[in-house]
């Protein structure tokens, strides 16, 4: 499976993103439940990567979030 390009602009200067299909439509997905756009939820991410890559910090980012979902809740 190879990873699919995709430019934005963050912060006023143009970037691209490589991630394979089910990241996309992961972050699609996340960024549709946080009522952002896929554009806003990249340069969240890209605020708090340090010095990750963006691709890899957006990957990292989707992880760590089902991670969470996938932990119990005090009311389970």
């Amino acid at each position: 499976m190879r990873p699919e390009k995709r430019s934005f602009s963050i912060q006023g200067h143009r970037t691209s993103v490589s991630l394979e299909a089910a990241f996309w439509i992961a972050l699609k997905e996340a960024a549709a439940e946080d009522g952002t756009t896929i554009a806003n939820l990249i340069s969240s991410i890209d605020k708090g990567r340090g010095e990750a890559g963006l691709s890899s910090a957006v990957r990292v980012w989707l992880l760590d979030r089902l991670k969470a979902r996938a932990q119990p809740t005090a009311s389970d």
